[in-house]
């Protein structure tokens, strides 16, 4: 199995970069190969937490050269959630990216591991009967420090339910479990990794060198 790498985070810092100076993309340093994967953006401010910018992917296995480059773009500018990523938030970024295997069906929801399994949720919203469905990645209920219970309330949250949550609810929850590699780097990192690997460092028009 491809694991998660130092490479494919460069690759998607290279991916911003470019599209920030009009430029084209570096050539990956990291073999070709069909995975689902999900590319997170996180903000890093005055040693803060790490805030959430973005996080798309997607959970069919696709090209991962392309997947990266693709994400990289989207999480970072067009995640619903969050105003797009301006090229002077860069300096503050730090990008983990994830390659996901080993799916496997649950027996009911309570069938997985906080911190071991990353978790997709399909369910019928009773008062809508339509259909819903949102992933948690693997970190995500281990960061938040939620239990299993709360990350199920959690998603049906995000998959856009509203009404009340109790076990019966719960219990109409088809759940997926997965696991996942991830790398993560922020952008110093990436500036010094590009600067010795390519004796340059990588720069923003406009953006003053940190």
């Amino acid at each position: 199995m491809v694991s998660a790498n130092r490479e494919m985070v460069v690759y998607c810092f290279d991916t911003l970069v470019a599209h920030y100076n009009g430029e084209e993309v570096p050539p990956p340093a990291f073999d070709e190969g069909q995975h689902p994967l999900f590319v997170t953006w996180k903000k890093v401010v005055n040693g803060y937490e790490p805030r959430l910018r973005g996080c798309i992917g997607t959970l069919a296995a696709r090209g991962i050269v392309n997947g990266f480059k693709d994400y990289a773009l989207t999480s970072a500018l067009r995640d619903h959630r969050f105003p797009p990523i301006q090229a002077k938030e860069l300096p503050l970024l730090q990008c983990t990216v994830s390659i996901l295997a080993n799916y496997e069906n649950a027996d009911n929801y309570l069938d997985w591991e906080v911190g071991k399994h990353g978790i997709i949720i399909e369910f019928t919203d009773p008062d809508y009967n339509t259909k819903r469905s949102a992933t948690y990645l693997p970190d995500v209920a281990a960061q938040e420090g939620w239990t299993v219970i709360e990350a199920i309330d959690s998603l049906m949250r995000k998959a856009g339910y509203n009404g009340a949550i109790n076990d019966s609810v719960r219990s109409r929850i088809r759940l997926t479990r997965y696991q996942s590699t991830l790398f993560t780097m922020h952008y110093n990192d990436y500036v010094n990794y590009v600067t010795t690997t390519r004796g340059v460092a990588p720069s923003v028009v406009g953006l003053k060198a940190h």
